[in-house]
């Protein structure tokens, strides 16, 4: 599990895979989210505008796992 570090009080989903490096682009975090990809706090999430704030984990089904601090 990798720590991504924030220092404002969020961060929207989408961002957060483009800061993380997992995705280049937003539409490639934007097919990620809508194929059901990826999962918040353990649940399917698809709405790119999630707030994600710090203890939150975001997990992208069989590829990487983030703890955002």
């Amino acid at each position: 599990m990798r720590e991504i570090k924030i220092t404002t009080e969020f961060i929207k989903l989408d961002q957060l895979l483009k800061f993380a490096g997992i995705t280049q682009t937003g539409g490639e975090s934007k097919v990620l989210i809508n194929e059901g990809l990826v999962l918040v706090n353990g649940q399917v999430v698809k709405e790119r505008g999630k707030k994600i704030r710090r203890g939150d984990i975001v997990e992208i089904k069989e590829t990487d796992k983030l703890i955002v601090v």
